[in-house]
């Protein structure tokens, strides 16, 4: 299991609520909520923090990746995921002979069709 949590900056989140204000086509993301919400910072803060401190595992770790630059962001979350299926040394299973005669067979019908 993978877990993230992107962690953005309280002045980019700032940054990306004005320009959803600013910007017409943007309006539709922003909600007057989270202008309130955003009064609970560090309560928000300090919550997410308890979670991961009783929610990471060794199996499961949380990975607090910051997300103020969304290309860095995605990157470093697809280096993770490739990371992890690197390690978990997947192969395609082995085909045995008699599989491969079934194989063959299964072709010389397929070739026989019109």
């Amino acid at each position: 299991m993978l877990k993230f949590f992107l962690n953005i900056s309280k002045q980019e989140q700032k940054k990306r609520f004005m320009e959803r204000l600013d910007r017409p086509e943007k309006n539709w993301k922003f909600s007057a909520a989270d202008v309130r919400e955003r009064q609970l910072w560090d309560d928000y803060m300090a919550a997410y923090e308890d979670a991961f401190r009783h929610t990471s595992t060794a199996w499961a770790p949380w990975y607090i990746i910051p997300a103020d630059r969304k290309s860095y962001t995605r990157l470093v979350v697809a280096g993770i995921i490739y990371e992890t299926l690197e390690g978990l040394g997947l192969a395609y299973p082995e085909v045995t002979d008699a599989q491969r005669a079934t194989l063959a067979e299964a072709r010389r019908l397929l070739e026989q069709e019109e």
